[in-house]
């Protein structure tokens, strides 16, 4: 039977390997996370220690245990939109731009725009830190030249339109190099055919652009929202998840759960649990509607 199997698959040898690390990097911590979040385990407990609480820990989330728990499933949902909208819109006008322009300059603007996606998040957000600081801050010295106030960027009103507008600087360049790419791979010859029958810019880009780059779209999507769903560097960096809890989305929540607040390790594990599911759910409604999209 053993023969016969990698006679009918003759590529399991060959990846193999990969599935055996996939599945110690990533089935055995998952399944352990699990385990975890049924637990009341905190950092530095002996094993004989720990109990068996069952559904208690997300019982406690869902009964209103964990004040902090829904504004930051709030916020990280809120986050998720704002910023994958914003991105999704102005990446793919930026993306189309360049596709119907011609300039000199043009591989020029294609390396700044590869500069932020390069650029890791922490050090992105230290930048933004920087620039965003209410006394000695870029954008306030730039607003002071206008004649206009210093505003406090990062205060409990403007902390989470700040990673905001951060992560949407670091991100749409992505966008923008994905429509790019997939705008200029679409012939020719159907717009030509369109223009003859007198078909207008509106009505090229209704029925034949978005439909040709429907999966692209959907695609880049699901990347972003699920990025944004589980963003921690550029928050934590920036505001660490303040002022108070403006900020703190639910993977800071995670964090300080498990590290800054007595080592709640199964409490955090729950939340991260949680975290997960909506992110699946997330990424399934997407996938279903793109499917959904290609049936019609």
């Amino acid at each position: 039977m053993g023969k016969r199997t990698w006679k009918k698959r003759p590529y399991l040898p060959y990846i193999a390997p990969a599935m055996i690390i996939m599945t110690v990097l990533t089935v055995f911590p998952t399944l352990f996370l699990y385990a975890i979040s049924m637990t009341d385990y905190q950092l530095g407990w002996e094993l004989s220690r720990v109990k068996f609480v069952g559904l208690e820990n997300y019982l406690r989330l869902f009964a209103g245990g964990d004040p902090d728990f829904w504004n930051a499933v709030y916020i990280s949902l809120l986050f998720m939109a704002v910023t994958t909208a914003v991105e999704m819109v102005l990446g793919f006008f930026i993306g189309k731009l360049l596709c119907e322009t011609e300039f000199k300059l043009k591989p020029l603007v294609f390396a700044v725009l590869i500069i932020p996606i390069v650029m890791t998040p922490s050090i992105a957000g230290n930048i933004w830190k920087l620039m965003l600081n209410s006394e000695y801050g870029i954008i306030n010295y730039f607003l002071g030249l206008a004649g206009l106030e210093r505003v406090a960027w990062l205060d409990a009103d403007r902390a989470f339109f700040s990673v905001v507008l951060a992560d949407i600087w670091q991100w749409t360049p992505f966008v923008a190099l994905i429509s790019y790419a997939g705008l200029c791979s679409l012939p020719a010859d159907q717009y030509e055919a369109a223009k003859i029958d007198g078909g207008n810019g509106i009505q090229l880009f209704c029925y034949i652009t978005l439909p040709s780059l429907r999966p692209l779209i959907f695609l880049t999507m699901i990347f972003r929202t699920i990025d944004s769903l589980k963003i921690y560097d550029m928050p934590f960096v920036l505001t660490q998840g303040g002022p108070g809890n403006s900020t703190e989305f639910l993977s800071l929540h995670i964090y300080r759960l498990a590290n800054a607040q007595n080592g709640l390790i199964g409490r955090a594990a729950a939340n991260a649990i949680i975290l997960m599911a909506i992110s699946t759910v997330v990424s399934k409604v997407l996938t279903h509607c793109q499917r959904k999209e290609e049936s019609q």
